[in-house]
């Protein structure tokens, strides 16, 4: 018994959706396969397999059809990729062009991976590109021919494990049909291309603070934050991490924020645009507060609640932290 051959697209949308079109650009690909993963918040991905015999057509040519149905409909651009599985479906989306499509078949994964930096594999992140750079690892093909028990010494047998597999192009994970997950999310676009480290910092900062609106005008706490940064060339970097208890105080949304912000070492690089988003959502009343003896952290939940109370009924922009004062209603491009 023969296995079939899988075909993943990623299309990564060009486009800032509100969760209600997001929704729809969802119902629309599910016409194409019923086969379809949301990976919020500008991205989907298909599993075209069992389309191609129903519309008769490629891999390749499905791709197209999906890109020009979102083009024709919702004006929404793609950079797509195409692959046997999700993990090189999304990287071949990264290193596309707006309009393009890059198609890495199975047979040519290793050696379209060889060349490409370790920091481009999901699930290296900067220490870890740094630990692997002092060893001259710098490929990802280095990576793929390294002996296991060598690459376990430098970052331990479950990393090293995932990883090893990963530089060889393997990636088991099937695509999930679900619905997008509750969250919620802020983003800014920034007037220009931003180069300044300390206004990237400012806007993040900001970011930050109108999620903790939101959650606590709503009600609710977050388990996990997602920052997204966007680049003048389309390109884009994700990272997540699961705050220390579930929360909607603005300033432990921030600490963690900025943690990943830092965390990328972005330097000089040309941001256009960030976004923060709140995962793992639930009540307030049911999120657990570590007590402390600190009697500032009881102060700083005090002044935020009458800081939300005063917002209320002056507006949004009535109390703001003095970092960001003087920016308006929302932080300002750089």
């Amino acid at each position: 018994m023969t296995t079939r051959r899988r075909h993943i697209a990623h299309l990564h949308l060009h486009a800032r959706l509100t969760e209600e079109q997001y929704a729809h650009v969802i119902e629309l690909m599910s016409g194409i396969t019923p086969h379809v993963q949301a990976v919020p918040p500008d991205a989907v991905q298909l599993d075209l397999t069992s389309a191609l015999r129903y519309f008769d057509m490629s891999p390749y040519d499905a791709v197209q059809m999906a890109m020009m149905r979102l083009k024709a409909l919702y004006g929404v651009e793609c950079s797509a990729g195409l692959a046997g599985n999700r993990m090189l479906a999304a990287m071949a989306a990264d290193a596309s062009a707006p309009e393009a499509t890059t198609w890495v078949p199975a047979e040519r994964a290793a050696q379209w991976l060889a060349p490409r930096p370790v920091a481009a594999l999901p699930g290296i992140g900067r220490s870890t590109a740094a630990t692997l750079g002092k060893y001259g690892l710098h490929s990802i093909g280095q990576l793929a021919d390294l002996p296991p028990a060598t690459l376990q010494r430098l970052l331990g047998s479950t990393q090293a494990r995932l990883l090893a597999e990963r530089a060889r192009g393997h990636d088991p994970r099937p695509v999930v049909p679900a619905e997008p997950a509750e969250h919620l999310s802020v983003d800014h676009v920034l007037d220009r291309d931003c180069l300044d480290p300390a206004e990237q910092h400012r806007a993040v900062l900001g970011l930050a603070d109108q999620l903790g609106q939101r959650l606590r005008g709503q009600g609710r706490a977050a388990g996990r934050l997602t920052l997204t940064v966007r680049y003048a060339d389309r390109s884009s970097t994700t990272r997540t991490r699961a705050l220390p208890e579930s929360t909607g105080h603005s300033p432990a949304l921030a600490g963690t924020a900025l943690a990943l912000l830092a965390g990328l070492g972005l330097q000089r690089a040309r941001v256009r645009a960030f976004t923060v988003r709140a995962d793992d959502l639930r009540p307030a009343g049911a999120a657990h507060r570590q007590l402390s003896l600190d009697p500032g952290a009881d102060r700083a939940r005090a002044v935020e609640a009458a800081a939300d109370k005063a917002r209320r009924r002056f507006g949004p922009g009535a109390v703001r932290p003095g970092t960001l004062a003087g920016t308006g209603p929302s932080v300002t491009g750089c």
